[in-house]
């Protein structure tokens, strides 16, 4: 994969839009993922081809998605699906979590990620 994958001019506007712009969960989670927490960076709002994820770790190749109430009906879930697929084809792990995970059990939210972190240290 070529580096002009990743964090394309065309998306520029809109991932820094989107990083002044965060969501109540997406700033909640944040907290935990900045400034190398959990020993390994991640980055908000990063363009993978044509798409924005949420959080992604080049180390870990891992995307963590937040997902609000327009993630929920068939059309999204379809987009959702598609772009998830985009992702696993480059060799990119994907997990998710809705608004309500995050804003209720941030810290359960934070155990499966750091699960999946030993996990990752482990293979």
């Amino acid at each position: 994969m070529n580096k002009s994958t990743y964090n394309k001019p065309s998306t520029l506007e809109k991932r820094r839009y989107l990083r002044k712009n965060m969501t109540e969960p997406e700033i909640k989670l944040w907290q935990y993922l900045r400034n190398e927490q959990l020993g390994v960076k991640f980055r908000r709002q990063h363009s993978i081809g044509e798409y924005i994820a949420d959080f992604y770790c080049t180390k870990l190749k891992l995307v963590i998605e937040i997902d609000g109430e327009s993630h929920f009906n068939d059309e999204a879930i379809e987009y959702d699906s598609i772009r998830t697929n985009f992702f696993k084809s480059l060799g990119i792990g994907v997990i998710r979590f809705n608004n309500d995970e995050v804003m209720t059990n941030i810290e359960g939210v934070f155990e499966i990620i750091q699960k999946i972190l030993v996990e990752d240290k482990n293979n």
